[in-house]
């Protein structure tokens, strides 16, 4: 697997050795062995599968606060998508910047997401399965997310009018939020 770094420490995009012939392909998507000799060192404790049927789609941006905040490994098996990750923690010298990747099954990169970031995907195809792994546990009282829009970050998703969640409607912006992480 290759462990790529991008401009903000501790965000990588990993792209798994792929193996194809005419029956298909194999990959190893996660090897706990190949990334705790990168130095990178994640306890994954919960899978999650989601799908999307509408191209235009977005998610985000949304994360979990204090204890129960999550490390991701994100992926798709299905479709694209533009994959991002943004800096919530107020005391880093990235705070506010954002990564984007795009994730496809026809690339299989994968974006490994540290804790205190906030995570977003709009859809780039119709029918999108998403995969993450997550280093903690979903709580519902920890749940929290900023405006896919927010001026202070900037995210260039490439949509002007989104498919949104109410909830991800609602979401304040990060001058409203307080100090995250």
């Amino acid at each position: 697997m290759d462990i790529i770094k991008t401009k903000i420490d501790g965000v990588y995009v990993l792209i798994p050795r792929v193996f194809g012939d005419y029956r298909g392909f194999f990959m190893e998507s996660w090897s706990k062995k190949t990334m705790d000799e990168a130095g990178l060192f994640y306890d994954f404790v919960q899978d999650n599968h989601s799908l999307s049927t509408v191209k235009g789609t977005l998610r985000g941006i949304h994360f979990q606060k204090g204890d129960k905040s999550q490390a991701k490994l994100v992926r798709v098996v299905t479709g694209a998508v533009l994959d991002v990750a943004v800096d919530l923690r107020h005391d880093s010298p990235t705070y506010k910047q954002w990564v984007g990747v795009e994730l496809s099954a026809e690339n299989k990169k994968q974006l490994l997401i540290p804790r205190g970031f906030g995570h977003g995907f709009v859809t780039l195809t119709d029918h999108v399965e998403f995969l993450y792994k997550a280093d903690n546990y979903y709580a519902p009282e920890a749940d929290g997310g900023i405006r896919w829009n927010d001026p202070d970050i900037g995210v260039k998703w490439g949509i002007t009018d989104p498919i949104l969640s109410e909830k991800d409607k609602k979401n304040p912006f990060l001058k409203d939020a307080g100090i995250l992480f």
